[in-house]
């Protein structure tokens, strides 16, 4: 009888550490799948066709719509551009599809490049959600330790939250340099101080670094 006991003991312990392992998420990257931009909502979430509401992989930028963080702003127009100028918008599932909220979990590829890798170089990252290995993490990760090396958007010296005139009129500069006294890591489109004479590679930024 207590050798009965002892066998019952080590199957609990051996379906509880199961279902703890569960918990994690050991991913693996699957095919991609095409699909058009329905909305952009911000630096970290969009709405596409086929599978709706879409939280971007591992990476949180900080908020821009109900609450307005620093950078949010800046982070939601450089994502939101890319978007809407992307020839090839595709998707990629690694781990669950799906959130706590019912909203798609996927890579985001514009044109042949993981959208995540760009805003992280841009410094609009703020941390990452981590709840296990994904297949780009390292990769990612030493995106965002060379963006705080650079000081790059959040890791700037400058407070961000796109800073506007007092009066919200528009504001004019001769040149980048005169810009940059004000705003030194630039501004998005949607800034009184933009100018797409400016912005010369035309990717919703004037005057960035």
């Amino acid at each position: 009888m207590k050798n009965i006991f002892i066998i019952i003991f080590i199957a609990i312990l051996g379906i509880s550490g199961c279902s703890q392992e569960n918990k994690t998420v050991q991913a693996t990257a699957g095919e991609q799948v095409s699909v058009e931009l329905t909305k952009c909502i911000d630096g970290d979430t969009a709405t596409f066709t086929k599978v709706g509401t879409t939280r971007f992989l591992y990476i949180d930028t900080p908020e821009s719509t109900r609450t307005i963080e620093p950078y949010g702003k800046e982070a939601a127009a450089y994502t939101c551009n890319l978007l809407k100028n992307a020839n090839e918008i595709q998707l990629q599932y690694d781990g669950p599809k799906k959130d706590k909220y019912d909203r798609t979990l996927a890579w985001i590829w514009i044109d042949g490049k993981l959208l995540q890798r760009e805003i992280i170089k841009k410094g609009y990252v703020e941390k990452f959600y981590d709840y296990g290995t994904y297949s780009y993490e390292a990769e990612l990760r030493d995106l965002q330790a060379n963006a705080q090396r650079q000081k790059v958007g959040l890791w700037s010296n400058n407070s961000g939250t796109t800073p506007k005139s007092t009066n919200n009129q528009i504001q004019k500069f001769a040149n980048c340099t005169d810009l940059r006294k004000v705003y030194p890591n630039g501004v998005p489109q949607n800034h009184t101080a933009y100018e797409s004479k400016m912005d010369r590679d035309q990717d919703g930024f004037a005057c960035e670094r």
